[in-house]
């Protein structure tokens, strides 16, 4: 079949026109070996694509093409690739590319590679652009590209690839599970998927919330227990050593008052970041963990292995986002990262669909 040399998709200029989209032609890095093309059927919207393109995280260089939750099908496989042919429906998220050979990736943390490449607005070794999944396509390394299992419709597959594999991570690398008291921090984006998979890990599941009107959201989720923190400044009082991990998942960590919070951990209990504001966290007086031997902690998507495993926990529990699907566009880029600004407005993700209606049909098999 003839195949173009180059991509199109819906791009930004630069942070004064952040909500202001435009199709433009996109050029990727040279086909290697390892590479895999994705003609992309649909993309989940990210907090990431917000904070990024409204200049949140840092200035940019226009124009720039988002998305980092992409599902659609291989169409040209490298001759190296060995786990994925081409009509398969694959997924790729925010990150395409890793060396694979320095200590860190050996270690199979290749998702913190000092070299890695995430999927936009990032440059490869050669200076090529990484361009997101608001696009007809998306070219990445076999590494970062996923088999979707069958039974997870692609509309629902797309936020797993970030915001699924974001919160799923931590869980399992603090060996979540039964026994192990848990509680997931805001109730959004990340943590509705949060919720579901410390239940499905099998511990004890608190939810978190400033909003009381969240509560039954938190529990069809699978929370056992939901702790309402808006409304009473001694909310922690009857919680304290009660976790054995916080996940945070909000983005409003500088207003929180973090010496409460880590209160109610357990001795070496963590508290730990997903949830990234723009704003720094307040003050911190080291007696904060002293009190409990606390720590604070962070992380970066998952790795390979990681994100094989949540795709097949998902498939089989029937562990999926909820998601609100916006045509793609002009208008429909527009609508979603305005909405997704706005955060109160998006219960709880957005996708992107509609590809074939801009770019032509998505066919799987070969």
């Amino acid at each position: 079949m003839g195949y173009p040399d180059t991509f199109e998709g819906f791009v930004v200029d630069s942070p004064k026109t952040w909500n202001q989209f435009h199709r433009h032609e996109l050029k990727p890095k040279p086909f290697g070996d390892d590479d895999i093309d994705v003609q992309i059927e649909c993309c989940g919207v990210c907090g990431s694509d917000v904070h990024t393109i409204t200049g949140g995280w840092g200035e940019f260089e226009g124009p720039l093409c988002v998305g980092h939750e992409v599902v659609g099908k291989a169409v040209k496989v490298g001759k190296k690739v060995s786990d994925i042919k081409e009509g398969d429906r694959v997924g790729v998220g925010a990150q395409v590319w890793a060396c694979l050979k320095c200590d860190v990736c050996k270690s199979a943390n290749e998702n913190y590679c000092p070299h890695m490449v995430d999927t936009y607005n990032a440059k490869y070794e050669d200076g090529s652009d990484g361009h997101g999944g608001w696009a007809s396509h998306i070219r990445a390394h076999q590494y970062f590209t996923f088999k979707i299992p069958d039974s997870i419709p692609s509309h629902l597959a797309a936020p797993l690839l970030c915001a699924g594999i974001t919160t799923y991570s931590p869980l399992v690398r603090a060996n979540v599970g039964p026994g192990k008291t848990v509680g997931i921090i805001g109730i959004g984006g990340l943590g509705h998927l949060a919720i579901q998979w410390a239940r499905a890990l099998g511990a004890e599941t608190y939810a978190l919330t400033h909003s009381e009107y969240k509560t039954a959201d938190a529990k069809e989720l699978g929370a056992q227990h939901v702790i309402v923190t808006g409304n009473d400044e001694k909310w922690a009082e009857p919680y304290k050593f009660k976790f054995d991990f916080l996940l945070n998942c909000a983005n409003a960590t500088h207003k929180f008052d973090m010496k409460t919070y880590l209160s109610t951990l357990k001795v070496g209990g963590e508290f730990h970041m997903v949830g990234i504001p723009e704003k720094p966290l307040a003050p911190l007086e080291p007696l904060a963990f002293v009190a409990n031997g606390s720590k604070l902690s962070g992380s970066h998507l998952g790795n390979n292995q990681e994100m094989k495993a949540m795709l097949q926990l998902a498939a089989d529990k029937k562990i999926f986002p909820k998601v609100e699907t916006l045509q793609l566009g002009e208008e429909g880029c527009k609508e979603a990262v305005e909405r997704m600004k706005e955060g109160s407005k998006v219960r709880y993700r957005f996708t992107l669909t509609g590809f074939d209606k801009v770019f032509g049909k998505v066919e799987y098999g070969a």
